[in-house]
């Protein structure tokens, strides 16, 4: 594969003092993660079967394994593959060329090049380990990373696949008509994250081939015509789909554009352009892969155990049965949320006893999930996620899965809708639009907020996911629940004013005139309508239009004589902007509203231009309207004081002007205290809300952050298959041991060797077929002692020596004979297990009859043979082929004084003193007797120590062996007188 290593700067430090991490930072190679689960076995030992053991890559093999047994899968895939097999471990390095298989009952990421092994803490059933690995390799690995799914069951990898593509990796499955179980390699297929369908062969083929190679890259910063290349792609789409993606994030819009280059093997964005434009189809499969369908039932458990407990039975109280409680799930893609929804609102009315109206509106821009969401079949994989309970009453059995009861689906209408485009549903109490936002760009989402608040009753909630808020719209909503972002509606006029100013079109241009065709028809003089307009101007009093806070809504004539903008930030609070002497009288007046006073009035002296001034203070509570509750109507209406009474003057007594004077120090006293109270209050209100801008900040930049990590993670749901794991794996043992079984069979059964193995209590542990013929046994002996075992041997105590080879571990070889008069070669040994345990011994007994019986015929040959030799008068030799006596007779001793000890084993040139050592004796033996092999009345005349001189007439002849070499030389004497 091509070389991926990044080199560090000369300056950095050696090599020897790096820690692992930075030592992996050193090579960058590819990474393999494999997730299997059922009928996955077979497939990991063909795909390492064809695996080179030097390809450049590390392999991370990620099954279903029974948490409580032994893995025996390192052992079997070692067999399989010349690469370093071995089980991880805790802060194992990487390393290319090398297999790690995750333990049983841990769970594993990779970090750093590093594998960190942990005990899990979600139960067993809950865990996805495939899709944990993968998540951690993409976000570490980036385009270094492959996933590969293999058989199994359930969808656990599906996430893992999509970071992985996120990430810029590549994904393989396998071809689902190769899979024992297609499940999990057809629900990553399914869900659009699976580059390459492949079998296990052309996997095997596409990885040494380096085809990913051109996806290991590095992300460089997008060049203005990349640029200008995704803003004619999204144009393309937005004339084909009428679809504006322009507001989406762009990471998101760039990562699954790459994922169409790559299945085109194109490299260039400008190339796959032109190819949109040359392949109108394709525009289809790309505004398919920009659709992103990742749901399930019951999504985030704590958040709809909040949804369950807080929200619906406060959303629901007391509504009456002819209440309609309206819902609306935007962008609800296979319906599994809607259905959620739904399933818990019959759960309540059940639970309260309560009968009302449920409609629940559920949307997506996909018209195929939209047509699924209808048809409301699901996978039998959905028992993850929905308990057998509510399987039980909610759904019913299907051959495709399971399929939503009719009682529910009538709750839930199906409608293919652009939220961005077309008009929201209105009068809600529930709207849940969770993982939409969080692929959108802040000013598509800063419209979607004001929208949402719109369509909401008062008092309405807004559910939204987990990396999603509202942003800076605290006006329109309040938190329930800051961890799952519930958020409750807040009762405001204001929030129709960016309903107002927002760029959502919700009318069709073609079916409504425009304005000025209505200015060029002549319309008649409503004198009604001028009447009021003029009674209005000029003789109703100047009034303002607030919400219960005191927020103003609307002004009507001239305020400026009550109001003046306040200091500091500007605000349009109708109490912070009041004239010195109305602030307080307001105040108290929209208090008094609060608690359900109809109206006020009251006559109030303040300054104006530091004149005293006297003004009709009138505050109404507005009947609700539009759904807006909680407006005032604040009038002002000068009051003129008469020349009369200005010039009238009263005479105060002492006492009273004491008792005023008082009073008004008194009243000035608390006015200044009241004063002083209110600017520490707003004071503190500044710090709080500078406090707040600050943690608005700051969560807007966690935020920020969340959305782009919940962009690369779905939770997803999938069944473990660790039984099926753990069963092919003793499959493949047991067929490995069942091989090695008949191989032993028939080896003892070839070699016809009686064996016969006991444990250390002398029990039979397993004999052959040919130990029958020694022992009377049959197969239901085993586990029997074997002294209760009548045997055919002849006075043998064998219980006893194999009892002291147990002792002694001193193995013992000795000859046996049974009353059929065979005999075997007994060995008795040590019996060892593989981890050098004695545990019994071990009797073979090898059949030797045949080598008796021949030995037996040798003996009585030779015997026959000494004593026809010793019946010849003649002197006779029996020389072997170095010359050495083997054999003579009585008559040679007689006739040269010697005895068969001393002649046996002795050359014949070594005899008597060498008296045999005659020159024509050697040319005899040496020469002519080797060519001529048979020599008859060869003369010899030599002087013998102690017999004196003697003629001797020789006789001899060669024996010859297989080889054709002399093996026994005859030498026969006959002495002449």
């Amino acid at each position: 594969m091509n070389d991926q290593r990044t080199r560090l700067p000369a300056t950095s430090m050696s090599l020897d003092k790096m820690t692992l991490p930075e030592k992996a930072i050193l090579k960058k190679f590819p990474i393999v993660g494999i997730g299997a689960s059922a009928g996955g076995l077979e497939a990991l030992e063909q795909f390492f079967r064809l695996m080179s053991a030097n390809s450049g890559a590390a392999f991370v093999v990620v099954p279903h394994l029974a948490p409580d047994h032994a893995s025996l899968l390192t052992e079997i895939l070692q067999r399989s593959t010349a690469m370093s097999v071995q089980e991880a471990k805790d802060q194992t390095l990487v390393e290319p060329n090398c297999l790690y298989i995750i333990p049983p009952n841990r769970d594993m990421k990779i970090s750093h090049g590093m594998l960190q092994v942990s005990t899990p803490i979600e139960p067993h059933a809950q865990r996805l380990p495939i899709d944990m690995f993968l998540c951690s390799l993409a976000q570490d690995q980036t385009e270094n990373a492959i996933g590969v799914i293999l058989s199994g069951t359930g969808y656990d990898g599906t996430q893992g696949f999509r970071a992985v593509s996120d990430a810029g990796g590549t994904t393989i499955a396998q071809e689902p008509a190769t899979a024992k179980f297609d499940g999990m390699p057809t629900s990553a297929i399914n869900a659009g994250h699976a580059d390459h369908v492949l079998t296990v062969e052309k996997m095997v083929e596409f990885i040494l081939a380096d085809k990913p190679s051109h996806l290991i890259k590095n992300h460089k910063t997008k060049t203005p015509s990349t640029l200008t290349s995704i803003s004619q792609i999204l144009e393309q789409l937005r004339v084909a789909t009428g679809l504006d993606f322009s507001l989406y994030k762009k990471s998101t819009i760039g990562r699954r554009i790459e994922r169409r280059m790559v299945k085109h093997n194109i490299e260039d964005i400008g190339l796959y352009s032109r190819y949109l434009k040359e392949n109108p189809a394709e525009i289809t499969v790309l505004f398919k892969e920009l659709l992103i369908n990742v749901t399930n039932f019951f999504r985030d458990q704590e958040a709809f155990q909040v949804l369950e407990k807080v929200i619906l039975p406060k959303l629901c109280k007391h509504k009456s049965h002819d209440y309609v409680f309206r819902v609306w799930v935007p962008a609800c893609a296979s319906g599994e949320e809607a259905y959620s929804i739904a399933i818990l609102l019959c759960e309540l009315m059940e639970r309260t006893k309560q009968q009302f109206q449920v409609q629940i509106y559920s949307t997506d821009l996909d018209d195929d999930a939209i047509t699924t969401a209808r048809a409301a079949i699901y996978p039998n994989s959905i028992s993850l996620d929905v308990s057998p309970e509510r399987l039980r009453n909610f759904f019913v059995k299907h051959d495709a899965g399971y399929r939503i009861k009719k009682e529910v689906r009538e709750m839930v209408v199906f409608a293919i809708q652009n939220i961005i485009k077309d008009p929201p549903f209105t009068k809600l109490d529930l709207i849940s639009c969770r993982n939409v936002m969080i692929y959108m760009e802040p000013a598509l989402q800063n419209r979607l907020i004001p929208m949402f608040h719109y369509a909401l009753k008062p008092d309405g909630v807004l559910f939204l996911s987990p990396s999603e808020s509202i942003g800076n719209h605290t006006e329109l909503f309040s938190p329930i629940d800051r961890k799952w972002k519930f958020y409750h509606a807040i009762n405001s006029k204001t929030s129709t004013q960016p309903m107002m100013n927002s760029p959502f079109i919700w009318a069709d241009k073609n079916k409504h005139p425009a304005p000025e065709e209505f200015m060029k028809k002549t319309k008649e003089t409503n004198f009604a309508d001028l009447s009021r307009k003029l009674l209005i101007q000029y003789f109703a009093p100047a009034s303002i239009i607030t919400n219960i806070k005191g927020d103003i809504l609307y002004i009507h004539g001239e305020t400026g004589r009550y109001l003046r903008p306040a200091p500091g930030h500007a605000t349009l609070n109708i109490i912070e902007m009041a004239r010195d002497g109305l602030e307080l009288e307001l105040r108290n007046a929209i208090n008094a509203m609060a608690k359900g006073l109809p109206i006020i009035k009251a006559e109030i002296q303040y300054k104006f231009n530091e004149e005293p001034a006297t003004v009709s203070l009138c505050v109404r509570q507005l009947p609700a309207f539009d759904n807006n509750e909680g407006l005032l109507l604040v009038s002002f209406q000068d009051i003129e004081v008469t020349a009369s009474k200005s010039k009238r003057k009263v005479v105060a007594k002492p006492a009273d002007i004491s008792r005023i004077e008082d009073l008004e120090h008194e009243l000035s006293y608390t006015k200044e205290n009241l004063y002083a109270t209110i600017e520490e209050q707003q004071a503190a209100n500044e710090e709080f809300k500078s406090t707040n801008e600050e943690l608005q900040s700051t969560n807007e930049e966690l935020q920020s952050v969340n959305e782009e990590l919940e962009t690369s993670k779905e939770e997803l749901q999938s069944v473990n298959e660790e039984l099926i794991t753990v069963n092919s794996e003793l499959q493949t043992k047991i067929e490995h041991l069942a091989s090695t079984q008949n191989d032993m069979k028939n080896l003892h059964d070839n070699i016809n060797i009686a064996t016969i193995f006991l444990d250390t209590g002398m029990l039979i542990r397993r004999f052959t077929r040919d130990a029958s013929k020694i022992y009377r046994l049959v197969a239901s002996d085993v586990g029997r002692l074997l002294a209760d075992i009548k045997s055919d041997l002849i006075d043998e105590d064998i219980l006893t020596q194999a009892e002291h080879v147990l002792e002694t571990l001193t193995p013992i070889e000795r000859e046996v004979c049974t009353n059929k008069d065979n005999w075997y070669l007994l060995r008795i040994q040590p019996y060892r297990t593989l981890d050098n345990v004695i545990d019994g011994v071990v009797m073979t007994f090898t059949d030797i009859t045949s080598r008796i019986k021949t030995e037996d015929l040798v003996k009585e040959a030779r015997e026959l043979a000494e004593s026809i030799v010793n019946t010849i008068r003649e002197p006779i030799l029996v020389l072997n082929s170095k010359l050495k006596i083997i054999s003579t007779n009585n008559a040679f001793c007689k006739l040269f004084h010697v005895t068969i000890k001393d002649t046996v084993g002795h050359k014949i040139y070594e005899l008597g003193n060498h008296q045999w050592d005659i020159p024509a004796l050697r040319k005899l033996l040496e020469t002519i007797l080797p060519q001529e092999q048979v020599l008859n009345d060869y003369l010899v005349e030599h002087d013998f120590p102690g017999i004196g001189r003697r003629k001797i007439l020789l006789n001899a002849r060669c024996i010859i062996n297989k080889s054709g070499e002399p093996s026994l030389i005859l030498l026969a004497m006959i002495e002449v007188k």
